[in-house]
């Protein structure tokens, strides 16, 4: 070991850890009064106040292994007997008491593949606080946006929440640093800039964007190539950006319960596969249950909560099978794995494992037109019609094709036939195909 020094030494950080996760970590044994993130290396150096407390951190985390939002970290003593402001300039920044929050977040964003929009930032950065002021810039850094808070506590909040997490899964990955501003001067309300404080602002046209002057506001950190943090956050942006940059009324985006409790079911027609059929529309499902003391309630549990919402939202009052269903959310967090409920958690036929952000766009309340996809190649309309018109009477249809693979439209006479053939024929096999279903959200064919 190391000779023992006031400065601990953390590997494997990983960019979802922030600082007050590693604060929280050392607390315990003493006060840190530096602290400096490496994050080009993920690690981190931590200064103690006196030796003595790093040796109790250090004795301790050697019989029990320290983890931090689910990630294994190693500590040892550090070869620096201080942090110098060498150290700090060079490596890192100072926080604590060196470094005092600002309510002004200064944020790149790395490996940027799909837009972000000012509507984006405010859906991610909102439910930690009310947002007055967002500017954006292209830098050579990147992509990076200045997000002013009403207060301070909103910036910090915001910051260790989100610092190191995508806003897509698997890209748009937020690092997030204090700003040295005082103030953003915003002089356009457009997808650029917004002062959400002023909104009769002009919207800009043309000429020079109202970000120029921004670019210097702080450093970056380096980023690995590569680097991923599978966080469902995503969700808030991509169903913001499928809705045209704003959530559903009535959707918050900040719901964290992701059990939906439905009541009302038809029992002698009702089973958990034609429950996941047409819950899946809104989510991936991890398990469904219905109960045995009560057999026209069931229980589904969505993988996040941003998903269990939406099913909530657009499920309210829908027709199945002559029966009205209530959909709320459950008292319980989760349905334990019991043999009586049903696993979805692995299935193939979960619609948000690839293209979430797609999928997101059809999220809608149940309608009387359902498309059709993953069809056989020579398959006919009157085929098609055949195969779903047991549930309803069929008024329209249209067979067509979209880069080579057919796809079909069926409207029915009533919202509640095409929900009948949504949850009784997705997924089931038509000529050797297994054929998906969703509801349209188009008028008439």
């Amino acid at each position: 070991m190391t000779e023992p020094s006031k400065v601990i030494h953390v590997r494997n950080v990983g960019l979802e850890i922030a600082e007050a996760d590693l604060l929280q970590l050392i607390h315990p044994f003493g006060t840190v009064t530096k602290i400096v993130m490496l994050r080009a290396k993920n690690q981190a150096l931590l200064q103690m106040n006196d030796m003595a407390s790093a040796v109790s951190a250090l004795q301790y985390y050697s019989t029990v292994q320290p983890s931090v939002r689910g990630r294994n970290v190693y500590l040892q003593f550090s070869s620096h007997q201080e942090l110098t402001t060498a150290d700090q300039s060079t490596q890192g920044r100072k926080t604590d008491q060196d470094s005092q929050p600002n309510r002004i977040l200064l944020v790149t964003i790395h490996h940027m593949i799909y837009p972000i929009t000012v509507e984006v930032l405010h859906q991610v950065f909102s439910p930690h606080g009310f947002v007055e002021k967002i500017v954006t810039f292209q830098k050579t850094a990147g992509f990076q946006a200045l997000i002013q808070y009403q207060s301070r506590q909103s910036a910090l909040q915001a910051r260790t929440s989100l610092q190191g997490r995508n806003i897509y899964d698997g890209c748009c990955q937020l690092d997030i640093q204090f700003s040295n501003l005082n103030e953003l001067q915003v002089n356009y309300n457009n997808d650029r800039s917004r002062d959400f404080t002023n909104p009769s602002l002009p919207t800009e046209q043309r000429g020079r964007s109202s970000q120029v002057g921004y670019g210097d506001a702080g450093s970056i950190y380096a980023i690995p190539p590569g680097s991923r943090v599978a966080f469902q956050m995503g969700n808030i942006a991509a169903i913001a950006a499928s809705f045209g940059g704003g959530l559903p009324p009535g959707i918050t985006g900040t719901n964290d319960r992701c059990t939906i409790l439905a009541t009302n079911l038809n029992t002698e027609k009702v089973d958990e596969d034609k429950l996941f059929n047409l819950f899946s529309l809104y989510g991936n499902i991890v398990r469904i249950k219905i109960l045995k003391n009560k057999p026209d309630h069931a229980l589904v549990q969505m993988a996040e909560g941003l998903q269990a919402e939406l099913a909530a939202h657009f499920l309210k009052g829908a027709m199945l099978f002559g029966n009205k269903m209530e959909v709320n959310f459950s008292k319980y967090p989760n349905i334990t794995p019991a043999p009586d409920a049903h696993e979805y958690a692995n299935s193939s036929l979960n619609r948000f494992h690839n293209n979430a952000i797609k999928n997101y766009r059809y999220c809608c309340a149940p309608t009387k037109m359902i498309h059709l996809s993953s069809l056989p190649p020579e398959i006919a309309e009157d085929e098609v019609v055949a195969h779903v018109e047991e549930h309803g009477r069929v008024v329209n249809s249209k067979l067509y094709e979209v880069n080579g693979k057919k796809q079909a439209l069926v409207q029915f006479e009533n919202e509640e036939q095409a929900t009948e053939a949504l949850v009784c024929k997705h997924a089931t096999t038509l000529d050797r195909s297994v054929i998906r279903i969703s509801f349209s959200q188009l008028q008439s064919i």
